[in-house]
């Protein structure tokens, strides 16, 4: 979809209460800030710069294939964080393109957001 010159493509939450929302995001569009703008409740308190994993989704494994591999600093990092799968990953190394268009992705029940307090 093509919105005011840009291209818009489609992602899916499922939040850590199990509802489903949908939220629309520029390509190239990090997968922090659209989870932020949508509500999701991901802290990121490092702001992207991955240092901490307050940003742990866990990404559909239908997805998760066509996302690059992490990093081992990525990898290091969701080491620390709580109800790790196979298929976590952080947010803020995920930059949506359009393989990426539909990516459904979960809010781990143990996430925090203490931006909300």
């Amino acid at each position: 979809m093509k919105s005011k010159g840009f291209r818009v493509i489609t992602v899916n939450f499922i939040a850590a209460d199990g509802k489903r929302s949908v939220a629309r995001a520029k390509l190239g569009a990090g997968l922090l800030e659209v989870a932020q703008a949508a509500g999701m409740a991901l802290e990121g308190t490092c702001e992207g710069q991955m240092a901490c994993s307050t940003c742990h989704v866990i990404v559909s494994a239908d997805w998760f294939a066509k996302l690059p591999t992490a990093s081992a600093d990525e990898e290091d990092m969701l080491d620390l964080a709580t109800g790790v799968a196979r298929t976590s990953r952080l947010a803020c190394q995920i930059h949506l393109t359009e393989a990426l268009d539909g990516i459904e992705v979960r809010i781990p029940g143990e996430s925090r957001d203490m931006r909300a307090h």
